[in-house]
């Protein structure tokens, strides 16, 4: 791979550029197409990427692989969590209304924290299983 210098240095170009697409994507899923799905897959993506550019322990700098393990757990916790704090107030699952006491406020909110769980759960997910496949070999 050193002799691949411009593939590397696209690689360094594009990055960041990446993980602003991911992260407008997530934060336009309650406006539009997109979403927590779509930017997890997204920012899953981007670290591939640099996997694939500069190997694997460039992209485990950037994603331990216990971090991985942890988010797919943590993001179900904060999907569900919201879904319980709607119980907790008295209502169905997954009511926002119960988040704020502006319901409006609360909506906004509920979205928020669902799709950031989904986020974290695909894009741990995606990464886990990248790792595994790729270990696989070794």
């Amino acid at each position: 791979m050193r002799l691949d210098l411009i593939l590397r240095i696209g690689t360094k170009l594009i990055l960041p550029f990446i993980l602003l697409f991911a992260l407008y994507v997530q934060f336009h899923g309650d406006f539009g197409p997109g979403g927590g799905f779509q930017a997890g897959v997204i920012t899953a993506a981007m670290v591939i990427l640099l996997a694939i550019t500069f190997g694997i322990g460039a992209a485990k700098r950037i994603a331990p692989q216990r971090l991985v393990e942890c988010m797919v757990p943590a993001g179900v916790l904060i999907y569900a969590g919201t879904g319980v704090a709607g119980w907790l107030g008295g209502r169905n699952y997954l009511d926002y209304s119960v988040l704020s006491p502006d319901p409006v406020q609360g909506h906004v909110l509920g979205i928020f924290l669902v799709e950031a769980g989904v986020l974290i759960t695909v894009a741990g997910t995606m990464l886990a299983l990248f790792y595994a496949f790729v270990e696989r070999g070794r």
